[in-house]
């Protein structure tokens, strides 16, 4: 197996922390919000807000689920564009009330079903990646797993963006890329080495700003006490200063 696929793998792999718990790990006393306020909600989209030390800050997440009912549920972790919407919908109301915002990210990538074709899925994105551009407050995107195309980017808009050492992100899978170029999806570990997927590889490329240790069961702490630091730091600066970095930061893409 090929160094780029094994990555893949890990990426895919069940973590030993579900959404939730890493969420309350993050933070203290935090409340879930739901619903997109037009259509449903998503349970593929956790958000809500809650305390990082003694700065209140909005979570929004995506999630696999952890029994084979949540996993259908959440179609494996790929929202529906009432899910991205609700994501819009806290992200703006983080706005309003100055909240930094910060992101968890491990999805296959927005769910392509009949329906949420139907009801707008390539909107949605669109629409929760211009409002992302244009958000006042600091924003911290952390992939933690897969990170399969716009249903990823769609939430990766931040003023910096981290991955962990056991994740991916990438345009789609390795499966799908082989399938298109190659017409042959066995040859997957050849696409992930194509694709440059890797954290390594995406942090040489200045796609991500900081590759961060999966350490398991431990991991929400030591996530915690690096992103404490990095909020004060994007909260120190000026909103001009702030929108102007982050428009240059995705300007070189």
């Amino acid at each position: 197996m090929t160094r780029a696929y094994e990555v893949v793998q890990a990426a895919r792999e069940e973590r030993p922390y579900t959404t939730q718990e890493l969420i309350d790990g993050l933070v203290t006393d935090f409340q879930s919000f739901h619903g997109d306020r037009n259509h449903s909600d998503d349970p593929a989209m956790i958000g809500g807000i809650g305390w990082l030390d003694d700065t209140p800050v909005t979570i929004i997440a995506t999630d696999k689920g952890a029994t084979l009912k949540t996993r259908l549920a959440t179609h494996f972790g790929s929202p529906e564009p009432w899910g991205y919407r609700k994501a819009e919908r806290l992200m703006k109301q983080a706005a309003k009330f100055n909240r930094p915002i910060i992101t968890l990210i491990n999805t296959p990538g927005a769910y392509p079903g009949q329906e949420a074709e139907a009801n707008g899925q390539g909107e949605a994105i669109a629409s929760l990646l211009l409002t992302a551009s244009l958000l006042p407050v600091p924003i911290v995107s952390v992939l933690v797993g897969e990170g399969g195309s716009g249903g990823a980017l769609a939430l990766a808009l931040g003023d910096q963006v981290w991955m962990t050492d056991k994740s991916m992100y990438a345009i789609l899978s390795p499966e799908g890329f082989a399938s298109i170029l190659w017409k042959d999806s066995k040859r997957a570990q050849e696409a992930a080495e194509v694709m440059q997927l890797t954290p390594d590889a995406l942090f040489e490329a200045t796609v991500v700003d900081r590759i961060v240790p999966d350490t398991g069961v431990d991991f929400a702490a030591d996530l915690r006490a690096r992103l404490v630091p990095t909020i004060a730091e994007l909260q120190a600066q000026s909103t001009t200063e702030r929108l102007e970095t982050r428009y240059a930061r995705f300007r070189r893409f």
